[in-house]
């Protein structure tokens, strides 16, 4: 393994491919690997893409990727795909949408199941971002499953995050529930040459400026904002709405600069740290609830376990109580 990371590190696209596949399918591979890694980080422009399927989000990634390698940047792509939940296959079409970037200098395409994760990313997502920023990609596009409405994980994961709509999809209201609307950095409607795009638009400008005037829950944390002078007001992100036809590639070169706008708006107003640290306590998050799970698993039989589930379905015993149990378990058996 340490042999693949001094790869990785100088941009090995076999070791890269190599060491994501391990880190899939081992949790222990992915611990020794982002360990390996991890000083190395850090650097990385990681943007998020999320947005109903069939809005267009693997060609927007297509093209804006071409943008920025015009600008001579080492550019990655992690594509999602929902895996089934039958067969636990998945069909990585993404792959397959982006053909015409296979074998580009400079462009690293990974396709990943989701693997029964919820919130639109696949549970390798993070590691796999942490080695291709240790490989010295520049900038990371994830592009999400595509569930539309409830996938805001990406907002813990990007600096960056785009929410792309598309006219002709029904309800004009459909674009901004669950939260959704709330996580975006830059609004974007897709597809801006079908009819209805300028009702989009409007739509969501509109929601823009709709909302409490003291809170706001962008980026899924309620932050307060304080009142403050016109000065201040000019120096917070502005959310924009913009209009691309990505199969044409138009606006693609305005998306790219916007997104290029928004890094060094966190740098200069420090918010890229402020990111950085909720990126960081999600992971531990995440990483002690799957230890968490992992040790019960370990300490507690299947049968006791079962027989809990059992008594819950039951009636026989309540939730709190049954968690309560196996808390107290755990503790005895640690002891």
């Amino acid at each position: 393994m340490n042999d693949l990371l001094e790869k990785v590190r100088w941009g090995n696209v076999r070791a890269i491919a190599r060491v994501i596949s391990l880190v899939e399918n081992s949790k222990a591979a992915a611990q020794t690997a982002v360990s390996g890694l991890f000083p190395y980080t850090g650097q990385a422009h990681v943007v998020g893409i999320t947005g109903p399927p069939g809005c267009g989000k693997s060609t927007l990634v297509n093209e804006l990727a071409k943008q920025f390698v015009l600008e001579e940047q080492r550019v990655a792509i992690i594509a999602v795909d929902p895996s089934s939940p039958f067969s636990g296959g998945a069909l990585l079409g993404d792959r397959a949408r982006m053909m015409d970037l296979t074998g580009q200098q400079g462009i690293f395409i990974r396709s990943m199941a989701s693997r029964g994760s919820l919130g639109g990313l696949a549970r390798a997502t993070s590691a796999a971002i942490k080695i291709f920023d240790a490989a010295d990609y520049g900038i990371i596009l994830v592009e999400t499953v595509g569930a539309g409405q409830a996938e805001v994980d990406i907002a813990n994961a990007a600096h960056t995050t785009l929410v792309v709509e598309a006219p002709g999809m029904g309800d004009d209201l459909q674009s901004i529930k669950a939260g959704i609307l709330e996580i975006a950095d830059v609004l974007v409607v897709n597809k801006s040459d079908r009819p209805g795009a300028l009702r989009t638009v409007k739509a969501l400008e509109m929601m823009l400026h709709m909302g409490q005037p003291d809170q706001t829950h962008h980026h899924g944390y309620l932050t307060k904002i304080e009142p403050a002078t016109h000065a201040d007001a000019q120096e917070k992100w502005q959310v924009e709405v913009l209009q691309t036809v990505a199969i044409e590639g138009k606006g693609l070169s305005e998306l790219a600069q916007l997104v290029k706008a928004h890094r060094s708006y966190l740098m200069a107003s420090g918010e890229w740290e402020e990111r950085e640290k909720n990126r960081s306590r999600r992971e531990l998050e995440q990483l002690l609830q799957d230890r968490f799970l992992a040790r019960i698993q370990e300490t507690v039989s299947e049968v006791e376990r079962e027989h809990l589930v059992t008594a819950v379905t039951r009636r026989e015993v309540d939730p709190y109580t049954a968690v309560d149990r196996l808390f107290t378990q755990i503790e005895k058996r640690s002891a």
